[in-house]
């Protein structure tokens, strides 16, 4: 069994010891990840926003690992205020539209009061035979 290891560079992936990926068996399994702009380490206001920024950090894992938001079968949404979902749906619709996979959006409390929105996916990675 091949496993990889994939980082977005966030200084947490060391201090709480987990990858942004793990690519294992075919499969790529996505970190609960948050709205951060890690270039710049601040979070946005808008819900959003912050469900754009974690989209686009999740893009990139996704890429790295030879994957795209094309090849997601399950995402999970978790948010302190379930009232502000909705706020996301046209970002989620950009992205998963014609993908549809499989959701279920979770409230609870995240780790820091500014976050609004955590995401966590799996994706299936392409057949390199298709």
């Amino acid at each position: 069994m091949s496993r990889t290891l994939i980082s977005s560079g966030s200084p947490f992936e060391e201090k709480i010891a987990y990858s942004r990926a793990v690519v294992v068996d075919g499969w790529v399994f996505v970190s609960g990840t948050t709205g951060y702009d890690y270039a710049t380490m601040r979070m946005p206001e808008s819900v959003a926003d912050q469900c754009r920024n974690t989209l686009a950090t999740i893009a990139k894992a996704l890429g790295e690992a030879g994957a795209s938001m094309a090849d997601v079968v399950r995402v999970r949404y978790i948010l302190p205020d379930g009232a502000d979902f909705e706020a996301c749906w046209p970002v989620l619709q950009e992205v998963f539209g014609a993908v549809r996979p499989a959701a279920t959006m979770i409230e609870a409390r995240l780790l820091d009061p500014a976050m609004k929105i955590e995401i966590e996916v799996t994706a299936k990675l392409p057949d390199p035979a298709s």
